[in-house]
């Protein structure tokens, strides 16, 4: 039992699947940060041509 843990330990098969999601996950996080505000000033612009449009 004390040998399968230790070869446990040593193992790092799965040490590439963590740290591509890692990077997915900082990615996803850095994406959400700099798209919210640009979505936002783009709603307000496609609200200004409605509007302009809905006065002519």
């Amino acid at each position: 039992m004390k040998d399968m843990v230790k070869k446990l330990v040593r193992d790092e098969s799965g040490q590439g699947m963590v740290e591509y999601a890692l990077i997915i996950a900082l990615i996803s996080i850095a994406a959400l940060t700099v798209l919210t505000p640009l979505g936002t000033s783009i709603r307000e612009k496609f609200q200004e041509v409605l509007t302009s449009l809905n006065q002519s």
